[in-house]
């Protein structure tokens, strides 16, 4: 959802507050943010046997190609069965490795069916060296069953490595050559005006990657983009920037279901909030930054970067650690009266919009300003982890 929308939206709350049914409406918008961020999405990487698409499958996962739970490389294709990964943080969003066409003996079409196409959002075809007859045979029969398909050309780090070599080296040129010839292969063997992602799965923050992700994003359907931004991996500066905006859109909602469902107060907080709500919106925004322990443990194992380098650079108290009532209330005594006391000026603006009753309306003022802040600090530690890691 973006800055358009408005929490009037959800069916139901409105007369819940109008009827002062403060616990259904603070129960429909905590169904509502839940529906949010478990919206399925199902990403298909295929390609020939040792194109690299496990080694992307485990990138996008944020994954080592050792760590436990990563689809496993180098194996030969026996089975037509697509094998399953789920992202470790978001369960709802899994990448299917499915096996190349070359390894079957079905036409594309057939093949599409025999794995259930219809339950793909989109296809990603592999190829670390040309594209051949068999990806094109797929690609027209995932546009004919009206999907969408992306053409990624892998490896290109070892592409550079190799000619880094040469007199008149230059690696723009390089990866010029490479795109035209995939481009020019592709055409011959008819596929109009095809485009071609250049990338490395090891280095997801050079070459075409990050154009790959905006091509997802625009073609997905609205309602899907979410999930796909919250689990890329922060690759570039202006990621993390989607990432704040989009979860500040969301803090409006958090505030008005916090605000409703506050019966007790946060202990040693004035001001009644929903503690439980608030420690799930903030583990969101720690999940969606990759600063939970675990993210930036693989972030550490893909990156070189020890562990510790990486916690060093983070400010924030709420990063590598269990988001729990106590950890919050600690965070927002330090964070003083601004935020408990002082209403901030574009949640007041929301208020008489929503229509919530004056007795929530500090309430929900408070919790709005204290996850903008939290957000705010989150953001900035994504940023410096990022530089750490790959800059």
């Amino acid at each position: 959802m973006g800055d358009d929308s408005h929490p009037e939206e959800i069916p139901g709350v409105r007369e819940a507050l109008e009827n002062n049914n403060n616990a259904a409406a603070a129960a429909l918008i905590q169904q509502h943010l839940e529906q949010q961020n478990n919206i399925p999405l199902d990403i298909v990487i295929t390609g020939e046997s040792g194109s690299g698409k496990s080694s992307f499958v485990n990138a996008l996962r944020g994954l080592s190609n050792d760590d436990e739970g990563a689809a496993p490389t180098g194996v030969t294709e026996t089975t037509l069965e697509p094998a399953p990964y789920p992202h470790p943080d978001y369960p709802n969003v899994t990448l299917w490795d499915l096996p190349g066409i070359g390894t079957t003996k079905f036409p594309a079409d057939k093949y599409l069916k025999l794995v259930g196409f219809e339950k793909f959002d989109f296809f990603i075809i592999i190829s670390d060296t040309r594209f051949r007859e068999n990806d094109v045979k797929l690609a027209k029969g995932i546009q004919r069953m009206k999907k969408k398909f992306y053409f990624v050309r892998s490896k290109v780090d070892n592409d550079i490595r190799g000619e880094r070599g040469q007199r008149d080296f230059s690696a723009e040129r390089t990866l010029t050559k490479i795109r035209d010839d995939c481009v020019h292969r592709l055409r011959r063997l008819g596929i109009e005006s095809p485009q071609v992602f250049l990338v490395s799965s090891f280095e997801l923050h050079l070459y075409d990657f990050s154009l790959l992700q905006q091509a997802l994003q625009r073609d997905l359907p609205k309602n899907k983009r979410d999930a796909l931004l919250f689990v890329m991996p922060n690759f570039n500066p202006e990621i993390i920037i989607k990432k704040k905006k989009t979860l500040k859109s969301k803090i409006k909602y958090y505030a008005l279901g916090s605000a409703a469902g506050a019966a007790v107060p946060l202990p040693g907080l004035s001001i009644a909030v929903d503690a439980a709500l608030l420690v799930g919106a903030v583990t969101h925004f720690v999940h969606a930054f990759g600063l939970d322990m675990p993210s930036l443990k693989r972030l550490s194992a893909r990156t070189g970067v020890p562990y510790t380098d990486l916690c060093a650079v983070i400010i924030s108290q709420l990063a590598a650690v269990e988001i729990t009532g106590e950890l919050l209330l600690k965070v927002v005594t330090q964070l003083g009266s601004v935020a408990a006391l002082i209403a901030a000026e574009e949640a007041s603006r929301l208020i008489p919009f929503i229509g919530i009753p004056v007795s929530m309306g500090l309430s929900f003022t408070t919790t709005y300003k204290i996850l903008n802040l939290i957000l705010t600090g989150l953001a900035e530690d994504a940023q410096k982890v990022f530089e750490k890691a790959l800059v």
